[in-house]
């Protein structure tokens, strides 16, 4: 069995030492790899990096993320990227990174995404050039998770965002927010490529699960939505299935 933990929105700030660390005393008992699906910082910079690169430092488990808006909002992302790696933290953007576990190699292909919303009510790439670079900055990092997935050779395939690819793990959000909240390119390209699972997180007020046209299952880990210090999912195989602890 392969277990995956992942968890996305902590926001940590400069005032939050002490407050994720606790929530992982037992990870190493519950999982094979943590996922951190972006804003793992409330204003992206160097300092809360620091305080979260503290939190997970000598975990029992790999940790892999991508950073999310918030992250990038001091315009310090290489910044936060450093401290956190020197603390064993992997960040993706664009690319992959795999986990030998018991269960398997699980093959992670990450990127933070962006908006543009979704078919009947999406932007696109007409008119101004701020409207082209806002969507063709999604387009962009949707053929760079697309062409990540693709390269992974991997018993278990994971697109790692912080955007949605779906609208179904929106539903409770505004749905005037709803393009600033993810895309279906995004969606396009888990579907092009092949995944067994697709995490996000950003949409605090949203739902938990949904699905890609495709098939292939979605699940927003903001942690305000989930209201606990991670989900887990298990797999046998590329089957998903119960966890021990459910």
């Amino acid at each position: 069995m392969i277990r995956i933990a992942a968890v996305g929105d902590v926001h940590i700030g400069v005032d939050s030492a002490g407050r994720l660390r606790p929530n992982l005393e037992h990870l190493g008992e519950r999982a094979d790899v943590l996922l951190l699906a972006g804003d793992l910082t409330r204003h992206g910079t160097a300092e809360e990096a620091a305080v979260l690169a503290d939190e997970l430092r000598d975990l029992p488990v790999p940790v892999i993320g991508v950073l999310g808006n918030h992250d990038h909002h001091a315009d310090q992302a290489a910044d936060v990227v450093k401290t956190l790696e020197g603390a064993g933290v992997r960040l993706l953007e664009g690319h992959g990174a795999v986990v030998d576990t018991a269960g398997g190699r699980v093959g992670v292909a990450g990127v933070k995404g962006f908006g543009g919303g979704f078919p009947g009510a999406c932007a696109t790439a007409f008119g101004e050039p701020e409207m082209k670079a806002f969507v063709g900055h999604t387009q962009q990092v949707a053929t760079a998770l697309g062409d990540a997935l693709a390269r992974l050779d991997t018993d278990l395939r994971v697109a790692l965002l912080h955007y949605s690819p779906v609208e179904a793990t929106l539903q409770g959000e505004r749905l005037e927010i709803y393009p600033f909240l993810g895309s279906y390119l995004l969606a396009e390209a888990i579907d092009r490529a092949g995944a067994d699972l697709a995490v996000h997180g950003h949409a605090h007020a949203g739902s938990e699960k949904g699905m890609t046209p495709g098939g292939v299952p979605v699940r927003n880990v903001a942690q305000p939505l989930l209201g606990r210090a991670y989900a887990v999912f298990c797999f046998s195989g590329r089957d998903e299935v119960g966890c021990a602890d459910d």
